[in-house]
């Protein structure tokens, strides 16, 4: 749904455009090691099945109006954390996070209808509303996770890298090949590689392929012994591949490194094989 871009375009400026500050980075998971937001929807999921469960049972009808508005209360943070890790996928993961979203307001509007209609004493009527906004939660649900399993989105892309490597030292060329403080790509079998030639004479050796989405990290900016991905941002430190901010979630995997008295330069990855 191509049409849809018109509508991801000014949306990603307005997400991106919040003043988060560091909270973005909590927003995104990285603490976590992985994204938040599927953490987060459990809450509202969890609450607003439970109501469904109460509302088959006799005198649950206070107990169930309250986890109803349990949940759309949680439902915001669990989507704005979906808002941030949106604002840095590609074009096919937008479109299909916008209807994910829309389908999801659709269904918090349904539970306040439910919430609001319960205070008032029409039990049936809010009862109606919120086995309905669960079909709503239901759906979006099932495009969250065709998001992230098949399109891939919140996944750590370097997982596969020492699964493609054999354990053991690889022979990477010769020291000179290595201009001091340039980003320098190689390939070591399938797995690309960004190699850093520090002023001290060290080698820095990180899969190429950004965690987050396999931007290619030797053609981002780097300072202070750090790489920045060029398409969405995330830092990684040069000497362990630490991700020092987000949006990846993942460090990058870190290679060691050895010179041989004749300048060959050799590369071991720790776990691989």
């Amino acid at each position: 749904m191509e049409r849809l871009d018109s509508i991801v375009s000014p949306v990603q400026r307005v997400v991106r455009g919040l003043p988060l500050g560091p909270g973005r980075d909590v927003l995104h998971g990285r603490p976590l090691g992985h994204p938040l937001h599927p953490l987060l929807v459990q809450v509202p999921m969890g609450a607003w099945l439970s109501a469904a469960v109460l509302d088959l049972v006799p005198g649950s009808s206070r107990s169930a109006r309250l986890l109803v508005g349990i949940g759309v209360l949680s439902a915001a943070p669990a989507a704005l954390a979906g808002w941030v890790d949106w604002a840095e996928q590609h074009e096919q993961q937008m479109r299909t996070g916008l209807v994910h979203a829309a389908t999801n307001v659709v269904a918090v509007g349904l539970y306040a209808g439910s919430w609001v209609a319960r205070g008032r004493g029409r039990r049936g009527r809010g009862r109606a509303l919120a086995y309905a906004g669960l079909g709503a939660a239901s759906f979006g649900g099932m495009l969250g996770g065709h998001l992230a399993y098949r399109q891939g989105a919140g996944a750590n892309k370097t997982e596969p890298v020492p699964h493609l490597l054999a354990p053991g030292w690889h022979t990477l060329g010769v020291v000179d090949e290595f201009p001091l403080g340039e980003a320098v790509r190689r390939e070591l079998g399938e797995v690309p590689l960004l190699v850093v030639r520090q002023s001290d004479g060290d080698l820095n050796v990180l899969a190429d392929r950004c965690s987050h989405f396999s931007g290619p990290l030797s053609e981002g900016k780097l300072a202070d012994g750090c790489v920045e991905c060029p398409w969405h941002g995330s830092v990684f430190r040069l000497s362990d591949g630490w991700n020092v901010r987000g949006p990846a979630t993942a460090p990058q995997p870190s290679f060691e490194t050895h010179v041989d008295d004749d300048g060959t330069v050799r590369v071991r990855l720790p776990g691989a094989g």
